[in-house]
């Protein structure tokens, strides 16, 4: 079946961009406003898009033309902090997914330990694994919606945090012991499978 863009309802393309481009991963941004308050909100329209030097993009869509309370901290400051999501805190995670007044603190309401990071004012979660350290150096606004389009954030990295646990011999990653979590569709979430290798040519 074809489904032409500007045909289809938004609600339909959702389902069928979220249900075919999997798995995704989690970042789940925190951020911190003008007031001091603390905000932490999962978003799996996420990933690396550069080593060199590192960057993430991540995008937030403005449902009925309003920004989340992420996509305001971050214009206003240009700080945040990628945790990334693992086995152990994903209820946590899907806690902060909800909405909430501004002035509510999500580290509090998802029962996490906000920690200082080192070159920028959000707190970083304590209990994840990984911690990237980012500085805004892009925002774009998605033109030509239906129900108030999406905003994309590209962040540089400036420091990561990798907890010694997961870290093996030249750097490489323990998958058994990090256990990250990926999107899916709907209310779905998937855990690591069966890994397979294939050399590059």
């Amino acid at each position: 079946m074809q489904f032409d863009i500007t045909t289809t309802e938004s609600s339909t393309l959702y389902k069928l961009l979220t249900g075919t481009v999997i798995p995704r991963p989690i970042g789940w941004i925190s951020t911190i406003d003008a007031n001091g308050i603390n905000n932490l909100a999962p978003f799996s329209f996420f990933n690396v898009v550069s080593e060199d030097p590192p960057h993430v993009m991540f995008s937030t869509v403005r449902t009925g033309n309003k920004n989340k309370d992420t996509l305001n901290n971050i214009l206003d400051n240009k700080q945040f902090v990628v945790n990334l999501v693992t086995e152990e805190v994903v209820e946590q995670m899907n806690t902060t997914s909800q909405s909430v007044a501004s002035d509510i603190d999500e580290f509090e309401l998802a029962g996490v330990t906000p920690i200082d990071a080192i070159y920028i004012k959000p707190k970083r979660v304590k209990e994840s694994l990984v911690h990237f350290e980012c500085e805004m150096v892009h925002h774009y606004f998605i033109e030509n919606h239906q129900n108030g389009g999406a905003c994309i954030i590209i962040g540089k990295i400036i420091t990561m945090h990798i907890d010694d646990s997961i870290l093996m011999e030249n750097h490489r990653i323990n998958l058994d012991k990090y256990k990250p979590v990926a999107r899916l569709a709907g209310s779905n979430y998937s855990k690591l499978g069966e890994i397979f290798s294939i050399k590059r040519q």
